[in-house]
């Protein structure tokens, strides 16, 4: 069969790719999703991404996913004057949420009211965790009183956290509000929400998307919080999202970062235990941005990512601001198709429980695995209405290809993003699963003249949830 990578690449549309030309490399170079972070940028440019996104993809005959990322509560310092401040130890600032210009003194403007939420003792970290702080009072309703702990320079809009604050109920912003009501009229397949907390959050996301009109997007939760990764507020979050994103900057500065790489292995593998999508961000290839070449600990990332079993891994800087985006794209892939056939996937630490082995749906996902490996098939074809016959089948990890075919285009576009799955858009049909071998041996898809698939599909073409019949078949 034809190199086929089942670790997918997601990379984000930014000021160096802002153009036709530039996304379509990015897709013909390997890329299966792009993602908008709607910490930047205005609609009207989000309009043109999204439709040369969906012009690329018809041209290249490939779904595509796009990601609209949601800024959520992210807390950050406003205009610096001259944008720099140098601070040292012991300095006491003053971060104060009523004010819009600073004016070289130390009361600092801050883009968020923290007087409400911070209390004193508090742990806060600036700019990438590069100052840490702690909050020494509240001096009034808009303003607190932090002091430094080491060396360093702030600047303007650079981000803060804080892992001790409890920021609950408050995971919406306005601005959130208004991008969630701009994505719902938008060809969005997934939205992301931020600093996701608790499974509420998911929950209430998904609430209103289902008021405003109905929007079909999936959710991916974001995890960066010290509360998100406690062990059954993490489990409860993968069983309402539709899939995670370990978002590892933030969650770095928030809880350390030798927690993130557990945090990590444990998120991928509760979203194979639940047929959720998994993705790993964040400075998977940082080097680069100003570099043609990965440096080793970045390839060596990547293919730990691969390895323990994540369907996504993304990059962010690399292609929205880095000078090879394109490269970065196909360096990634040379990596992902490189560790696949040399390494096989580690088993999950949470294995699929029986509640869900005994579910008819998964026992057939199972069988169709165990079936194609043990016949040597080529391929597992699979029907499917809503996209989730392939993501239980995903969820197993086959080693090689699942081909889906649907007739929503919106299903095909988000298993863009699933582990090791091909989606085609062709009309529902009995025959739909065997058409679609047929058609791809005539391609030239796979290398062999005669062609074994394990089909998947159900008595009643086209209906969600009816997956019941698995079938061998010789083309």
């Amino acid at each position: 069969m034809a190199i086929f990578k089942r670790s997918k690449i997601l990379a984000t549309i930014g000021p160096a790719t802002n153009s036709y030309q530039m996304i379509e490399n990015l897709i013909r170079n390997g890329a299966n999703g792009l993602r908008l972070n709607f910490s930047h940028g205005q609609y009207e440019e989000r309009d043109q991404q999204i439709e040369w996104v969906r012009r690329a993809s018809k041209k290249l005959g490939k779904p595509v996913a796009i990601l609209q990322d949601l800024q959520g509560p992210k807390i950050r310092l406003g205009m610096i004057k001259g944008n720099s401040f140098k601070v040292r130890t012991g300095d006491e600032l003053v971060l104060d949420h009523a004010i819009s210009e600073h004016d070289g003194s130390f009361r600092l403007p801050v883009q968020y009211n923290l007087a409400n939420k911070v209390k004193p003792g508090e742990a806060m970290y600036i700019f990438d965790g590069k100052i840490r702080a702690e909050v020494v009072s509240i001096k009034n309703d808009n303003a607190i009183c932090i002091e430094i702990k080491n060396d360093g320079v702030l600047m303007s809009k650079k981000g803060i956290n804080l892992p001790d604050t409890d920021f609950s109920g408050d995971i919406f912003t306005k601005k959130d509000f208004k991008d969630i009501d701009y994505g719902v009229s938008q060809d969005f397949d997934y939205v992301s929400l931020s600093f996701v907390q608790s499974a509420d959050d998911i929950k209430q996301l998904r609430r209103i998307l289902v008021e405003k009109d109905r929007s079909d997007a999936q959710i991916i939760a974001k995890i960066e919080t010290r509360t998100a990764i406690e062990p059954n507020t993490l489990e409860e979050i993968v069983k309402a999202s539709d899939g995670i994103m370990v978002a590892r900057g933030d969650l770095a500065v928030e809880v350390g970062a030798e927690l993130v790489p557990i945090v990590q292995r444990r998120t991928i593998s509760l979203c194979r235990k639940y047929s959720k999508i998994s993705i790993v961000a964040t400075q998977m290839m940082a080097s680069m941005v100003d570099s043609p070449e990965p440096t080793r600990a970045e390839v060596s990332d990547v293919a730990t990512a691969v390895i323990q079993g994540a369907d996504v891994v993304m990059l962010s800087d690399e292609t929205a601001a880095g000078k090879y985006p394109g490269e970065t794209v196909a360096a990634m892939k040379k990596v992902i198709n490189y560790t696949q056939e040399h390494a096989d996937v580690a088993p999950g630490e949470v294995h699929i429980t029986s509640s869900l082995r005994d579910d008819d749906q998964h026992a057939i996902a199972e069988a169709a695995v165990n079936l194609a490996e043990h016949l040597n098939a080529n391929a597992i074809v699979a029907e499917t209405k809503s996209g989730a016959t392939a993501l239980r089948i995903a969820s197993y990890r086959p080693n090689l290809p699942i081909i889906s075919v649907t007739s929503s285009r919106r299903a095909a576009q988000q298993l863009a993003l699933t582990y090791a799955n091909k989606s085609y858009v062709r009309p529902d049909s009995e025959t739909a699963g065997v058409d679609i071998a047929k058609e791809l041996k005539i391609q030239g898809y796979f290398d062999d003249d005669t062609v074994r698939v394990v089909l998947v599909s159900g008595q009643q073409p086209g209906k969600v949830g009816g997956t019941d019949t698995l079938r061998f078949r010789t083309i």
